[in-house]
């Protein structure tokens, strides 16, 4: 983690990551088939925690859409400040593995989220409905914001692409859309940066010591 958010996905290789661990090569193949089998590892604990961070945030009572809300735009902060963070974000999005596992584990959450709005619809609707959904949120994470396309805009034009995908009334996007870019969330993302790589660097040093 700490040489993905040095050097990129792309960049880090595995004799980097073998290296910087003080191990052979081969060490690393022993724990991993390959590099994206540790991204793997690495998107299951980014994933498992989001929900955590927008629980805190907003209060575990609040409306479930705005907790969902919250927690999307919070990576697209998250992706707009750091641009390894927004590489490995995207190579999650993309890759087999990674997308399968966001696809399985964020298909749980919607049909929750949005079983009201989609009545008659079973599991694998949902599951289906994410794929389009984990489509969009990539397509959004890997443009990059200007002049012209705000943080703000990119914001809005996400949550209504993906609150009409789940049959959300428009007064009620608009009220979750509305509650959403009145928060100043980029200080919120600025402390999941940093504690994301305060994890990196305690689990180095870990590795170190061991």
């Amino acid at each position: 983690m700490k040489l993905f958010l040095e050097n990129g996905y792309e960049k880090t290789t595995t004799a980097n990551i073998a290296q910087a661990a003080g191990m052979a090569p081969s060490s690393f193949f022993a724990a991993f088939e390959n590099k994206e089998a540790l991204l793997y590892t690495l998107t299951e604990s980014m994933f498992e925690s989001q929900f955590d961070n927008t629980a805190k945030l907003i209060g575990e009572n609040m409306d479930p859409l705005l907790v969902y809300a919250v927690e999307t735009s919070l990576q697209m902060y998250i992706t707009e400040l750091s641009e390894p963070l927004r590489e490995l974000y995207v190579m999650a999005y993309s890759l087999v593995t990674t997308s399968e596992y966001i696809y399985q584990n964020t298909a749980k959450k919607t049909e929750t989220l949005f079983a009201e709005y989609m009545p008659g619809a079973e599991k694998k609707d949902f599951y289906e409905m994410d794929i389009a959904s984990a489509g969009v949120m990539r397509g959004f994470m890997a443009k990059h914001c200007d002049l012209y396309f705000t943080i703000d805009q990119k914001l809005r034009r996400f949550l209504g692409c993906s609150l009409t995908l789940y049959h959300v009334p428009q007064e009620k996007q608009e009220a979750i859309i509305r509650a959403v870019l009145e928060m100043d969330l980029k200080p919120h993302a600025e402390r999941i940066i940093a504690d994301t790589v305060a994890r990196a660097e305690r689990g180095f040093e870990e590795i170190m010591a061991n």
